[in-house]
């Protein structure tokens, strides 16, 4: 079962993929490629692709400017947007799932430039990402119990890092009896579960009416019989109502954030809960009971891979930090000082193939 509603891009329904392929022209054959995630087109200056190992030139060219731009208005038309000199930039989703983002000049030189991502055409498994190294077998058993253990997480990490996969991977594996509610800007959480329900962000339209926002559709999820809360990434003013949910009974909850390792995470919280209005003194009372742990994932020339969990420990002044529990080091788990926590939290014994630090 799987319900979508919000969707800010209900024209793209009409197009068939022979549309999207036509419309995408040269691009085509990349989209195709399964080993491309992401497509990005540098006006006239070239085009890129990314292929998991970073961004490298793709083998296809856009003739000039004109060419690049044409390309971006339609794409936009299906994604249901107008993109003009008075709208100059669009950001939607088109036929298949392929997020779309793209800008005209005066705001970038060179031409027209566009970002696509392409969604994995197969959710993923726990498995897969120990046959590609993103976790080990021993790391796997930790997620596991993660899940199992409904604490409630966020997976943190870069643009690209793979966090949304991830997380994808991990409410795969939650009991088919759970009804997961998923609210995002743009739908790109893809989760193998029998009951999820995809709420999705809606922009302004040409009229500036008709936004509904994160925040909203947060609260909205409360009411729709949630077993777990997941927001796609935290990245505004919904911070506030998702600390509240969960705070509230709704265990199990979690969602991506942006940060560029564990520690940095509380501040990132703080940051966004200074755009809803909360001091950071209420971020972190908020934060101590709302998230339990953090998962971390890194991307470097070995690729995509989790390379740390912490916990997320209050202190006597009521300051909230995250203490490292696990970190990778090369084949192997070193235990920091948030071990004995996550254990108990988790109902671990001592992981294999770890070691104090």
């Amino acid at each position: 079962m799987d319900h979508t509603t919000g969707s800010g891009s209900e024209a793209s329904g009409m197009f068939s993929s022979d549309d999207l392929r036509a419309a995408l022209g040269p691009l085509a054959l990349l989209v195709d490629d399964p080993a491309v995630t992401d497509v990005l087109v540098n006006g006239a200056a070239g085009v890129w692709c990314d292929r998991g190992a970073g961004v490298e030139p793709a083998g296809v060219a856009l003739a000039d400017e004109r060419s690049a731009r044409r390309l971006a208005i339609r794409l936009a038309a299906l994604a249901g947007q107008r993109l003009d000199e008075s709208s100059p930039w669009v950001d939607g989703q088109l036929p298949g799932g392929l997020r779309l983002h793209a800008v005209l000049p005066p705001l970038v030189g060179g031409g027209a430039h566009l970002s696509l991502r392409v969604p994995r055409r197969q959710v993923p498994s726990l498995a897969d990402l120990v046959r590609w190294g993103t976790v080990d077998r021993s790391g796997a058993e930790v997620l596991e119990a993660v899940v199992r253990s409904r604490v409630s997480f966020v997976v943190s990490g870069g643009t690209g890092s793979g966090k949304t996969t991830l997380l994808g991977v991990l409410l795969s594996r939650c009991p088919g009896a759970e009804r997961l509610v998923v609210v995002e800007d743009v739908r790109e959480l893809r989760v193998d579960h029998p009951h999820v329900v995809h709420l999705q962000g809606r922009t302004n339209n040409v009229e500036g009416r008709g936004e509904v926002t994160l925040t909203t559709l947060v609260r909205q999820s409360l009411r729709m019989r949630p077993d777990r809360v997941v927001v796609g990434e935290v990245r505004g003013a919904e911070v506030r109502e998702l600390l509240t949910a969960l705070n509230t009974g709704h265990e199990g909850g979690c969602g991506t954030v942006h940060a560029n390792a564990t520690t940095d995470v509380v501040a990132r919280f703080e940051a966004l809960g200074a755009l809803a209005g909360m001091p950071a003194e209420a971020v972190h009372t908020q934060l101590a009971s709302a998230i339990q742990l953090v998962v971390h994932v890194v991307r470097d020339v070995g690729g995509r891979r989790v390379s740390e969990l912490a916990v997320l420990r209050r202190d006597s002044s009521g300051a909230v930090s995250g203490v490292p529990a696990l970190t990778r080091q090369g084949t192997t788990w070193v235990r920091g000082t948030g071990w004995p926590e996550l254990s108990d939290r988790l109902g671990l014994n001592p992981s294999p193939r770890t070691r104090p630090c």
